[in-house]
């Protein structure tokens, strides 16, 4: 999968992304700041869910005005379900009760503007809410409701679905709130998101037929005001992808899926604009939120392509797909600052020093590791297997996420949090398909050129080296400290260092002081040693100093 940049102005260049259907963001820290209705800075951190009963961590919460849909596939609905299978709570204001089914709309219901504005105070005055999420706004006087709300009560970002149109073709909005639209609330959006239906109405019946046709509403949208627009491409004529075009009044970014044949597709923009909230609401960027949302649908789509809901001739989809996985309930998300003591095992040096795998990954956690991976060249399959299946035990009761090297096949079986693969292994796009949207998955990367491929195509996090010559990878070329940091700089994603990396050379590494160098991978530093747990502590305690020293551009 390739990110093909080509300039299409002096100002505005072209980005392909192929994003198969699956999800990750890009990372969790370093958030744009969003402006308009002066709107609160988005945390460095991310947002904590509640656990033990405790008061002091803040839950990401979206706050979502849009219509009930009684079928549940759209609407109030599928943006509850996004949020809760996104890990994030999601409070509502309903404008209108709709009868709907699989069949069609029946018949729709608006509320008073007293109600919206009662629902809106409620929730604002005493909520923390993050973000907000519009869908149906079926009146001009709800659309002022608000924005005076929101004036009264700021929040971080503001994302508006101008549902005008469902999926099915059913008119929900009439003409006269495009203007409304236009004047009064794509100008303090931070993104809009209509689709080829709604873009061509908001265009004043515009023929959007082409990607070049798409391309060309994202920025006629964009200079009404809104910060970021996102043209879905759903019912794109002749396509054999899903395209979705994305623009952020700079660069425009073509975002690629394979189309999911299936008739449950009712509510996908719903869920594409709730999904870009939920996850800008625990601090992700804009484009990474957008990514993470296109692959949720695409996957949820995938795994709800033979379900039967109703009668009709287009039903919902499966908005908690991972429940029919099977996952594990404790199943690690990926933080970037878990790549600060990154320990990577070798079957051969637990060979010479006698111990077993369990043994070793006990000892890393023990002395500090923040994150495991197995990388066991020599161990066969079935064996493999099963001491994978023991370290996650381990791992998942220390809340230390575990990945595998290069094999996926033993990931998908023993349920690990992810994988790492090299250049020449399994392409990323080919893993999260199978993988689906919730596992981390790592790549090592030499080059700038690397590191951006391996953002475009959907990776977590790059491992880059190696940094210093090793024993443990034959003719593995070294990029030295100048190559790790050319690489840290180009890439849009956490980075990991690894090769060669000791007590004697890792502070080195850490005080490059590059903000996104979020720790350093080791091998023989802590395994082939014979107390792993002394020779972790000693190095966690090293970097943990170093970066302490080294200041805010750790952080």
């Amino acid at each position: 999968m390739d990110l093909i940049l080509s300039s299409t102005s002096s100002s505005i260049s072209h980005h392909k992304i192929f994003t198969g259907f699956s999800s990750k963001q890009d990372s969790r820290h370093g958030v744009e700041q969003f402006g308009s209705l002066n709107l609160k800075a988005m945390p460095e951190e991310k947002a904590l869910v509640v656990t033990n009963g405790s008061s002091n961590n803040k839950i990401p919460h979206v706050l979502t005005m849009a219509g009930s849909d009684s079928g549940a596939g759209a609407g109030i609905q599928a943006d509850l379900k996004t949020c809760a299978a996104r890990g994030v709570y999601c409070s509502t204001v309903i404008t209108a009760v709709t009868a709907q089914n699989t069949v069609g709309v029946q018949d729709v219901n608006i509320l008073s503007e007293e109600s919206v504005a009662a629902q809106l105070k409620s929730v604002l005055s005493d909520m923390h809410v993050d973000v907000v999420k519009t869908g149906m706004l079926p009146s001009t006087a709800m659309v002022k409701i608000l924005l005076d709300s929101l004036k009264q009560f700021p929040v971080q970002a503001l994302v508006v679905d101008p549902v005008m149109v469902s999926t099915s073709g059913h008119v929900l909005a009439g003409s006269s709130i495009l203007d409304t639209f236009r004047q009064d609330l794509f100008p303090l959006a931070d993104i809009v998101t209509p689709n080829l239906k709604e873009a061509s109405a908001l265009l004043g019946g515009l023929q959007l037929e082409t990607v070049t046709d798409m391309r060309s509403a994202a920025k006629s949208l964009h200079d009404m005001g809104p910060r970021n627009v996102l043209v879905k491409g759903g019912h794109l004529p002749s396509s054999t992808y899903a395209i979705d075009i994305f623009f952020d009044g700079k660069d425009f970014y073509e975002l690629r899926s394979s189309r999911i044949q299936t008739i449950n597709t009712h509510g996908t923009g719903c869920t594409m604009a709730s999904c870009i909230a939920a996850e800008l609401a625990k601090g992700s960027s804009m484009l990474s939120a957008v990514k993470v949302a296109k692959r949720y649908v695409e996957t949820a789509l995938e795994y709800s392509k033979s379900i039967i809901v109703g009668n009709g001739s287009q039903g919902p989809f499966d908005h908690l797909f991972k429940l029919n996985r099977k996952k594990s309930s404790t199943q690690q998300l990926f933080d970037p600052s878990d790549l600060f003591l990154y320990a990577v095992t070798d079957s051969g040096m637990n060979k010479k020093w006698g111990r077993s795998i369990t043994d070793a990954v006990k000892g890393a956690i023990e002395g500090g590791a923040t994150i495991v991976q197995l990388r066991e060249k020599e161990a066969e399959t079935g064996e493999f297997l099963e001491a994978a299946k023991a370290c996650l035990e381990i791992c998942r009761a220390h809340n230390i996420p575990l990945l595998i090297n290069d094999r996926v096949d033993i990931a998908m079986a023993c349920d690990a949090d992810g994988v790492h693969v090299g250049q020449s292994d399994m392409p990323v796009n080919t893993i999260r398909a199978l993988l689906g949207p919730e596992k981390i998955i790592g790549v090592s990367c030499k080059t700038p050129e690397h590191a951006l491929k391996a953002w475009a195509d959907g990776a977590d996090y790059i491992g880059s080296g190696g940094v210093f010559p090793t024993n443990t990878k034959a003719n593995n070329r070294t990029i030295g400290l100048d190559g790790l940091e050319t690489v840290c700089l180009a890439s849009k994603l956490p980075v990991v260092a690894i090769g060669g990396i000791n007590l004697s050379n890792a502070k080195s590494v850490m005080e490059l002081g590059v903000a996104n160098l979020k720790g350093v991978a080791v091998v023989s530093a802590l395994f082939d040693q014979e107390c792993v747990v002394t020779k972790t502590r000693k190095l966690h305690e090293l970097l943990t100093e170093t970066v302490a020293n080294v200041g805010p551009a750790m952080v």
